[in-house]
């Protein structure tokens, strides 16, 4: 089944794949891949993204975001190495960036940067970009960009909002900004995703009746 052309995820045993699998196509920059008919994880673990990226495909983000709470997981990781990297835990005891994250997802439309964090965060700019980077895996820019695509997921998904009041509410100011963050997180444009994933009902302006 597998011998399609069909881009498989996988970031261990790539070599004995390709040679068991010459036509696979591997990606191992992603988690996992949804190719129609055939969907493939890069392991255990990531699989529960899968899982969680099929719940979220039939019945929104509210749903999987509620499962992802129950398990006890995040509801969407980006894929890449990068995040297997050891990390060491910050100390409990000392200075953490949880408030300034905090703050950021409360102002998420609002233009900041990286001197407003640290500045928020009482920290030198090095100290909290370091920091910042130890406790979440990201750096603060990227940190927040996922935070802002994932608000604007959620806001095409259950209202029918204007692109671009969705892409001020997201913090992104313009449609060309959310357009490029979006397609580059998901690989679709923003009237693509809601054909999608729209759901009645939801915050914001209530959704139109779609006949």
């Amino acid at each position: 089944m597998m011998a399609t052309k069909a881009t498989a995820a996988t970031i261990q045993a790539r070599c004995t794949a390709l040679t068991l699998f010459p036509r696979v196509r591997l990606d191992p920059n992603v988690l996992f891949v949804d190719a129609g008919d055939i969907l493939t994880s890069a392991g255990v673990a990531a699989g529960i993204d899968l899982c969680l990226h099929v719940v979220r495909r039939d019945h929104g983000s509210d749903v999987a975001n509620r499962v992802a709470r129950r398990c006890v997981t995040p509801p969407f990781r980006e894929g890449g190495q990068a995040q297997f990297i050891e990390r060491p835990l910050p100390d409990p005891a000392g200075t953490t960036t949880t408030r300034t994250r905090a703050w950021m997802l409360e102002n998420l439309a609002e233009p900041v940067d990286l001197a407003a964090l640290a500045g928020h965060a009482r920290m030198s700019v090095r100290t909290f970009t370091r920091r910042f980077r130890e406790e979440t895996g990201l750096s603060p820019t990227r940190w927040l960009t996922r935070q802002r695509v994932e608000h604007a997921r959620h806001l095409l998904e259950t209202t029918d909002l204007p692109v671009d009041e969705i892409a001020r509410r997201s913090g992104f100011g313009t449609t060309v900004s959310l357009r490029q963050h979006l397609h580059t997180a998901v690989g679709v444009s923003p009237p693509a995703y809601r054909r999608t994933f729209h759901t009645p009902g939801g915050d914001g302006r209530p959704a139109r009746p779609r006949g």
